[in-house]
């Protein structure tokens, strides 16, 4: 089920040591969280001398870059990071928690500011605790905090680096390197070796697999509320089609990818699909045996289980209520362009009954309309009327009339009656 690792064996000299080189790319975010932790337990399986991360990242997700640096930060085996391109925000702070950074020439490092999911600043309080987590990184290495603290707080000002108030610090290679934020600058992998000793060691890489970019594909936070936008929708709207056909197969393809791609990163496991497929299966038994028990349970298994595979709490929270908008709007639109044809067609009562089609209560006596008659009993307003030789319970437009009036019939509306006074009326 889990993707296998893909590694690839360069043979130099040789002198016994072994250097395995990771990419950390593109976002930091589940996927990559997964696939790291992953490849650090298998460098320390085969014995790896030393770990090279290969790092060019704008950042990303907070709670899986401090789950990388506690990994990063509990294995034996030391760790470069080399910083290819580019290291913001959460990469800048994988960065500090190796035992040492090596850059290549016109890289940066730093700008590592909290951001919501909007682009906005996080509050105060996130704030402060990355802040926090900035600063011990630096100093896990005994680095001045000062300049992670200008990484992350715009109000510190540093003025050998021209660093104003309202900027966030960005070093490059070389000021890395003049303030202790880089141990050496590398043109490439033969002078980084060099500068490691390793120059004739073993070098295997460890490449993402096409399970690995699946993952972290499918773990984005934006493709996570896509995919089960698209899965509630699709399942839904097969329920207002015949057979099985498009929507259907969309939908339960991308709740497939959503389980899939997170048992790989390592944030699902097989209680989660269980929980999500009892549920699926508590609500098609609802639709044959009404009673909503079984849905509501359905529902709430279903939840349950997408829950426990998002690896979020907030995160899959508000992919959930995006995609229950999203399923809501979009049947709406389907059921009234193209009504009801599927399974519910089965369970819900189209047709009314109207005397149009044919259908009445009892026997409507149009013909007594215009006739007149006397009252039997006093009208209050109902009571009973003889009209000829019949009596007909009757009730008057409001006026109260008394025994033994002429009256006449006004108005004949499945069974009511109505009357009017021939005085009044006169």
């Amino acid at each position: 089920m889990y993707g296998l690792i893909s590694t690839q064996h360069v043979f130099s000299a040789g002198k016994g040591k072994t250097v395995t080189f990771i990419p950390v790319e593109h976002e930091v975010e589940r996927g990559l969280e997964a696939f790291l932790e992953r490849n650090i337990k298998k460098a320390e399986e085969d014995g790896t001398d030393h770990i090279v991360l290969e790092i060019y990242t704008p950042g990303g997700r907070v709670d899986a870059a401090l789950h990388i640096a506690k990994v990063m930060r509990e294995t034996e085996i030391p760790i470069t990071a080399y910083v290819v391109k580019n290291a913001f925000s959460a990469g800048a702070y994988i960065a500090l928690n190796a035992d040492q950074i090596v850059m290549k020439p016109s890289t940066t490092i730093g700008s590592a500011a909290v951001i919501d999911g909007q682009g906005n600043a996080a509050g105060q309080k996130a704030e402060s605790a990355w802040k926090a987590e900035m600063l011990a990184a630096a100093e896990l290495n005994d680095r001045d905090p000062l300049y992670a603290e200008a990484m992350v707080d715009p109000d510190i000002e540093i003025s050998e680096l021209n660093v104003k108030k309202g900027d966030l610090l960005t070093l490059t290679a070389s000021e890395a390197l003049k303030v202790g934020y880089a141990e050496k600058i590398a043109q490439d992998r033969q002078e980084l070796l060099a500068y490691l000793n390793l120059e004739d060691a073993k070098v295997l890489e460890s490449n993402p697999t096409f399970a690995d970019k699946i993952a972290r594909f499918v773990t984005n936070p934006v493709v996570v509320p896509i995919l089960l936008s698209l899965g509630s929708l699709g399942l839904v709207l097969e329920l207002y089609t015949p057979g099985f056909g498009l929507a259907g197969s969309i939908g339960a393809l991308s709740l497939m990818l959503f389980f899939y791609g997170h048992m790989i990163a390592g944030l699902a496991g097989w209680e989660a699909i269980i929980l999500f497929g009892v549920g699926l299966v508590l609500i098609i038994l609802e639709l044959f045996l009404p009673g909503g028990i079984m849905g509501i349970l359905g529902v709430a298994a279903m939840l349950t289980g997408l829950i426990l595979a998002g690896g979020s709490l907030s995160g899959i929270l508000i992919a959930i209520a995006i995609a229950i908008v999203v399923t809501i709007i979009g049947s709406y639109f389907f059921i009234k362009s193209f009504g009801y044809n599927g399974p519910l067609k089965r369970l819900v009562l189209f047709d009314s009954t109207s005397s149009e089609k044919g259908y009445l209560s009892h026997q409507e006596r149009i013909d007594l309309t215009g006739r007149t008659g006397v009252t039997a009993t006093p009208l209050r307003p109902s009571g009973s009327v003889k009209v000829d030789e019949e009596y007909l319970d009757v009730v008057t437009e409001g006026s109260y009339i008394e025994k033994g009036q002429l009256v006449k019939i006004v108005k004949v509306s499945g069974g009511r009656v109505v009357v009017r006074s021939v005085e009044n009326n006169e």
